[in-house]
């Protein structure tokens, strides 16, 4: 195995010796169709160090890399950026294996590895603004909490320039490339915006925050190495600018209709919706929970400016998997959306109601009361479904910037 997974060279003593998940397609409810990568990098100073581990059943990969640059017993350093046991979960293991002189984490990590191996490892904190001597190398650390979690934290290394970023800046992209110059942009612009939809959304002025700190640090930033994904060394301006946009929720025109259907009801009102959102002079994405993934609704309304949600009742709820969206979205917390709710019924009919509700709590500036009909709409329900979609169309057009 040691000559088969080999470490590849970042810079002059920066290795990646992460590991490759081909095959993962859900990640804490969000889709990867095209797989991840767990990234750890070893920094060959004076004194060894090696930041992040991988996901536990992918140890032997990372241990076969580090061998193929160094000798594994020679790490004197081991740092967590992010207590995750995506990147954690092998640190057990290395920790036995290595034996390190010292083993550091956040002030919030070290609590969190304890309370995750329940007291195993011995970690030492790293405050923010903290600096670390590898001898002829130098480690500054940022705390970057809740981005996205409590514990995270970024480690810089000064001589080379290399920001290492953790959870931010990455993507769920298998690929045995491993810088962004390697690979086709198109799919690199998707990637980053569906993992910043539906991992950062959260904390979005948290990003703003952060943004603004490390221009203010005026951190050189010849390599942003995250924890998934490529390595960014060509085009890091474009995802710091991407962050920022993103992180504004600056709304657009486009608007997206999300819905669940019985008997082809309440399809019927969201294409009459989707009709009169165009002639009003929005984009439109309508997105069936019958054959869309809710991260894929996450990544539409990452860059939008409307969500019109609407479903059946059943059992005097929502359908399901329209519950399981809204919830979702709910959790994301975007901001700057108008919208409106519609469905149908057939007796008791508290869909619409309740759309209403979630839409209230995600702070949505609503249009109406939303559209409910019993049993199927007639060519009246339909014509106030296009009616209600131009308004709010005709809303966006006034009000909100062309989708990039």
């Amino acid at each position: 195995m040691k000559d088969v997974f080999q470490a590849v060279r970042v810079t002059d003593h920066v290795y990646w010796v992460g590991a490759i998940d081909w095959n993962i397609r859900d990640f804490h409810g969000y889709t990867t169709p095209r797989g991840s990568t767990y990234n750890a990098y070893l920094i060959l100073g004076d004194q060894v160090a090696l930041l992040d581990t991988v996901k536990a059943p992918f140890m032997d990969e990372m241990m076969s890399r580090i061998a193929s640059v160094v000798d594994p017993q020679k790490i004197s350093v081991l740092i967590s950026n992010h207590s995750e046991l995506d990147h954690s979960g092998g640190l057990p293991a290395a920790v036995e294996v290595i034996r390190p002189e010292k083993v550091y984490a956040s002030p919030v990590g070290v609590r969190t590895l304890r309370e995750l191996f329940h007291g195993a490892l011995e970690v030492s904190p790293l405050k923010d603004g903290d600096r670390l001597s590898l001898g002829n190398l130098n480690l500054t650390f940022l705390e970057t909490r809740m981005l996205h979690w409590p514990d995270s934290m970024f480690s810089y290394l000064e001589e080379e320039a290399v920001l290492f970023s953790q959870d931010a800046f990455g993507m769920h992209l298998a690929a045995l490339d491993r810088f962004d110059d390697e690979m086709d942009p198109d799919v690199l612009k998707y990637e980053a915006a569906t993992y910043f939809a539906n991992i950062l959304l959260p904390y979005a002025p948290l990003v703003t925050q952060l943004l603004e700190r490390v221009g203010t640090l005026g951190l050189r930033l010849g390599i942003v190495a995250p924890d998934h994904g490529p390595i960014w060394r060509k085009d890091i301006p474009v995802i710091l600018e991407a962050y920022e946009r993103w992180a504004r929720q600056e709304p657009t025109r486009k608007a997206v209709v999300v819905y669940a259907t019985m008997w082809h009801s309440t399809e019927r009102m969201a294409r009459a919706l989707s009709e009169g959102l165009k002639a009003g002079g929005a984009e439109v994405r309508v997105m069936s929970m019958d054959h869309v993934h809710r991260s894929q609704v996450a990544y539409e309304l990452l860059e939008a400016g409307a969500l019109i949600c609407g479903s059946p009742t059943l059992n005097n709820h929502l359908l399901p998997h329209m519950a399981d969206v809204m919830t979702y979205l709910k959790g994301l917390k975007p901001r700057n959306l108008l919208g409106a709710a519609f469905g149908s019924y057939g007796w008791s009919g508290e869909s619409v109601r309740q759309l209403n509700d979630i839409l209230a709590e995600m702070k949505v500036d609503r249009i109406g009361e939303g559209i409910r009909v019993k049993h199927r709409p007639d060519a009246g329900v339909l014509a106030d479904c296009y009616a209600l979609g131009r308004e709010i169309g005709e809303r966006l057009r006034a009000t909100a910037a062309p989708a990039a």
